[in-house]
């Protein structure tokens, strides 16, 4: 992809441009966010303390890394409860994966999801290293570290899954559920907007690029512990990206709003630094 001039900061951005960065701030944003919902279903519940352990610490990053782009968007004028907590649920443009409960509690639904996951997010955060955007650019290093331990983590527990017949088993049920989920990572929210973005240089990768190099990676290593892989699976109905959801997808935004909503708050109690306050 040809490179591109550098942009503004927040602003100085054209309409067209500003669009562009909140299109795919959003999908960064809610992605983590919503990934990280789901993962802490399992604290607790994990095979070993060590994993449970990893999972929770593995939510937390995410949740951090959701923030940093959150934070992003508020440069553009609204406040946290705006983003999170008091944003309709049809509003959200996070890719189903992230949004679909787990499988019968099997161990096997959240490691397998983690891999799609995770992998996606290695080469989302690689097309976003030299992003004409500096306030994009600028959180990609910190984020990166952090997501080499997710990969590594999931790898591992697959590996160690994948070798006897029956808990492989699992495994395979589990990808045959997931692996269209995890296409949806690569589903445009406005396909015009999408194609600005690439023109822009906020990703120095397209998405249609970024799932070919996906496939290039998961199947064949997934494939090597045994497992069959649908490579021409089609999308699922529901791909979220504020286009179509599950229906599960408006029983957990009910349940992490819940709480805010109960207490009548108008305003977010911040946990995290902000993080262009952080040294």
């Amino acid at each position: 992809m040809a490179s591109a001039e550098r942009l503004a900061g927040p602003d100085d951005l054209s309409e067209e441009e500003r669009e562009a960065v909140e299109t795919l701030l959003y999908r960064l944003a809610d992605d983590e966010f919503v990934t990280a919902e789901r993962y802490t279903e399992w604290q607790v519940r994990a095979p070993t303390l060590e994993s449970d352990l990893a999972l929770a610490n593995i939510a937390q990053d995410e949740l951090g890394h959701a923030r940093l782009w959150y934070d992003l968007l508020q440069d553009f004028g609204p406040d946290e409860p705006d983003l999170i907590w008091e944003r309709p649920a049809d509003e959200w443009r996070h890719a189903a994966l992230a949004e679909l409960p787990y499988g019968e509690g099997d161990w096997a639904d959240p490691i397998l999801r983690s891999y799609l996951y995770d992998v996606a997010e290695e080469l989302r955060l690689e097309a976003l290293a030299d992003s004409s955007y500096a306030r994009i650019r600028d959180r990609v290093g910190k984020i990166r570290g952090e997501e080499d331990y997710h990969r590594e983590h999931a790898e591992n527990w697959l590996e160690r899954l994948a070798e006897d017949d029956e808990s492989r088993e699992r495994v395979q049920t589990a990808l045959d559920r997931l692996f269209p989920y995890a296409l949806t990572l690569f589903a445009p929210t406005d396909e015009e907007v999408e194609e600005r973005i690439d023109e822009l240089g906020l990703r120095t990768e397209s998405l249609a690029d970024m799932r070919e190099a996906w496939f290039d990676t998961v199947v064949p290593y997934l494939e090597g512990l045994g497992l069959d892989v649908d490579a021409d699976a089609d999308l699922p109905d529901d791909i979220g990206r504020g286009e179509s959801h599950t229906d599960d997808w408006d029983d957990l935004w009910d349940e992490f709003t819940n709480t805010y909503r109960e207490l009548g708050r108008s305003e977010a109690t911040r946990i995290m630094k902000d993080p262009d306050e952080v040294k």
